[in-house]
Parts: structure tokens; sequence; C-alpha cells
């Protein structure tokens, strides 16, 4: 047993409801079986832990001051201009009602484990880690181990929330390094709509935070959910964490990821597809820069016929940062008729930026339709040398060349207003790329 899952194992939440006692058990028993992966790890290969162990993460979080200048400065930054939705604030893994604003919406419960009345306590129990496998996620198990709360949202039968649900997870450094489990249940009864937007932050300070993050989504039959998660922290803060889903017949999961780099941030995505007709469109961005690391694992499993998954990623993979992306396809011996599609490009801006990537298609049917692929470039310089040409500054054309290759994914969001919103973050981002290599050059 390596000293990290050791010591992690000595780490016990203090309040915490009894009935996620046994929970925290299962947890507990699989993570003390586990062993920390090496570069002989196939599903880490590429990414190393060492930050983590070496770190001194396991102390706990502490509750800051919500009415602090700097935290309400926070809030009005990630708040997300045109976007009508109740937001639900965390600071270092606690609850905020000060920046929250009222989330009461008809058709739709959100609540706190640790408030949960007898009938959400039962839909809890009923469906917390169904839909992300610990034993297989060892980071799952560690989320588990540390359970002490989590949000709920509980989407009635038949209901079309319009109004979508902003959580915001956000750190602040504290005096020590310190770790917090953020986890996130949805479910989704059936013929239900809603839009949930998860969005990690941090401020500009530092960080000196571990997050270990685990969110569910179970979707009934024919239900619709719309799901964004934005990973926007500052790079020092580690982030590992996970988004499970369970697709019941005909139930459509429309999922955006973007995440920037930092020194440690491996996110794995899995939609498993339980139900015939099931439909899953997976879409993200990855923006690594500095000698930042970002790593996604994808995985989709095709268990039931007639399901069909869209699946884009692309990447902007810049200075001395590294890339990983593994995108899999496994496609059940009972899932006839099925349509699976996974694309991955990637754009490198710098001799010294590195991708690795991997799409992967495991078929155990006949009657099927797939079909995956990646690509691997840099800038054009044809294309630099037209815009030039033009009158645009060279550093301009790159910034164009960079934020024109993600757009079409932007542009595509079913909420124009987050498109908006992250289309400025990024084109920032780009500019200071370039404004730094031009000087270093």
């Amino acid at each position: 047993m390596s000293d990290f899952i050791a010591e992690a194992l000595q780490k016990l939440p203090t309040e915490t409801p009894g009935w996620l006692s046994e929970q925290r058990r299962r947890g507990r028993s699989s993570w003390k079986s586990s062993t920390m992966p090496t570069r002989k790890t196939e599903d880490w290969k590429y990414t190393r832990l060492r930050a983590l162990e070496e770190g001194a993460y396991l102390g706990w979080a502490e509750r800051q001051d919500p009415t602090s200048p700097a935290l309400t400065a926070l809030r009005d930054q990630v708040h997300i201009s045109g976007l009508d939705a109740r937001m639900l604030v965390f600071v270092n893994g606690f609850y905020s009602p000060e920046l929250s604003s009222p989330t009461a919406m008809d058709g739709m419960d959100i609540v706190h484990f640790s408030e949960a009345d007898e009938t959400q306590v039962e839909t809890i129990r009923t469906h917390l880690g169904t839909a992300a496998n610990r034993d297989k996620y060892m980071f799952t198990a560690l989320n588990d181990s540390w359970l002490d709360d989590g949000v709920f949202v509980h989407v009635k039968q038949d209901s079309k929330v319009i109004t979508p649900l902003h959580i915001v997870w956000l750190t602040v450094p504290q005096r020590e390094a310190f770790s917090l489990s953020q986890r996130l249940l949805v479910v989704m009864e059936p013929g239900s709509e809603a839009t949930v937007v998860e969005h990690f932050a941090s401020d500009g300070a530092q960080q000196n935070s571990f997050t270990n993050g685990v969110t569910e989504l179970v979707l009934g039959a024919n239900a619709r959910l719309c799901h964004y998660r934005l990973h926007l922290e500052e790079e020092h803060a580690l982030h590992i964490g996970g988004v499970h889903a369970r697709l019941d017949r005909d139930a459509r999961l429309n999922s955006f990821h973007l995440g920037l780099g930092s020194i440690l941030k491996r996110l794995d995505v899995v939609v498993r597809h339980e139900g015939n007709g099931a439909h899953c469109d997976l879409n993200g961005i990855y923006l690594p820069r500095h000698s930042q690391n970002i790593d996604y694992h994808t995985c989709i499993e095709h268990a039931r016929p007639h399901c069909t998954t869209k699946e884009v990623f692309r990447g902007v993979i810049s200075d001395n940062a590294r890339a990983v992306f593994n995108g899999r396809i496994h496609i059940h011996p009972d899932a006839q008729k099925t349509v699976a599609e996974l694309s991955n490009k990637n754009l490198l801006t710098s001799n010294k930026a590195e991708i690795d990537t991997k799409p992967e298609l495991e078929i155990y049917a006949d009657d099927v339709k797939c079909t995956h692929g990646a690509t691997v470039a840099q800038l054009d310089d044809y294309a630099l040398y037209y815009l030039c040409s033009r009158g645009i500054a060279r550093e301009h054309a790159q910034v164009m060349l960079s934020t024109g290759f993600i757009n079409e994914l932007i542009n595509n969001l079913q909420h124009p207003t987050l498109g908006e919103y992250l289309k400025p973050v990024l084109s920032d981002m780009f500019v200071q790329q370039v404004t730094q290599r031009e000087r270093t050059e």
C-alpha cells in the first residue's frame, strides 16, 4: 500500500449523515485495495501523479468568510451574463448561501444530502454509485470514502425545467494545501428535461487545492439533459474528476466539456447506453499551455441496440504543455444497429507542445456503423501568410486561427449565452499566449 493511499484512509469526515456510512465503507474497502498508477498502468500511461503524492494535499478545507470583498468579486466574475439561471455556489467545498441565488424551481428538487427528507434519502440511496464504478475508477472509491455531503438534483417525471441550474465550485488558497470532494447526483425521471452547468473556478492567486470530483447523471426513459462542465481553475489547482452517466430507453444526453490545463488534471467521462434508442452528443475542448497537463479519458458503453453516439473533442496545446486524449467506444454483443462516431482533432501551436491521442473502437456486434479518427497538426503557414498579406499582424492571425479551430463547437452550444461568455475568455488566453511567445522569441 502506498503512503498516499494509507494517509488518505486516515482522512475521515467529521459530520455526515449516518445513512451514508455504507457508501463510505464500500469506498474505503475499494480504495484500500487499490494501487497507485504507474507508467505501466495503461489508463495512466501518460499522466503522472507525482504532484499529488508529493504535495501533502490531505489537509482539511476551511470555511471562508462569504462576505469578504474578494469572494463577492469572484462570484461576479463567474456569473454568466445573459444566462437566466439559478446559481448554487460552493467555496472550498462549503455551500455559500450568501453567494448563491434562490434555487426553487417547479419540477426540480435541489437539496444537500445532509438535508434530504426520507423520500429523497431513499431516491439518493437507490441511485448513488450506480453510474460511477468505484472498483474500476479508484478516485471514485476515494470520493466515496470521504463522502460527507453532496448535491442531489431531482427532476420530476414529465417536468420541463426551462431555467438552467448553474453550480459553481470555487477554490481559494489556504495557509496549507488541502483536498476537497465534490459530489453531484442528477436523477432525471422519465420524460423530464433540464439543463445543468457545472463550473469549476478559482481566484487569481496560486492555488494549493486538490479536488476529487464525481458527478453522476441518471436519465430515465425519454429524459433530456443538457450538461455543461467547465474547468477554468488556476493552473496550480489539482483536479481528478469524473462524469458518469446512465441512459435509459430513448434518453438524450447533450454534454459539453471545456478544460484548461493545470499541474495535474485528469477527467474521466463515461456514458452507458442501457436502454434501446438512447442517444449521446459528447463534445469537448481542452486548452493546456505553459507546462500544464490535461488528460481526458472518455468511454461510451453501448449495451443495448438502436443507440447512437456522436463524440467530438478538439485540443489546442501550446508552449511546453501536454495533453492526453483516450476515447473508447465499446459495442456490446447485444448492441445491434448501433451508430457511433468519434473524432479527435488537435492543434499544436508550439514545437514543444505534445499530444498523446488514442481513439478506440471495440466491437462485438456485426450490424453496426462506427467510425473513429484523430488528427494532429500545427498552424498552417499558408493560412498565416494569407492573413498577414491582408494586413493582419502575425500574432493576431495566430489568435484567429486558434480560435477558429474550436469555434465550431462553441457556436453549436445549445445555450448561445454560454458561448458568448466563453469566447472572450478563450480569446484573451490565446492573445496572452501569442504575446508571451513573441517576447521569448
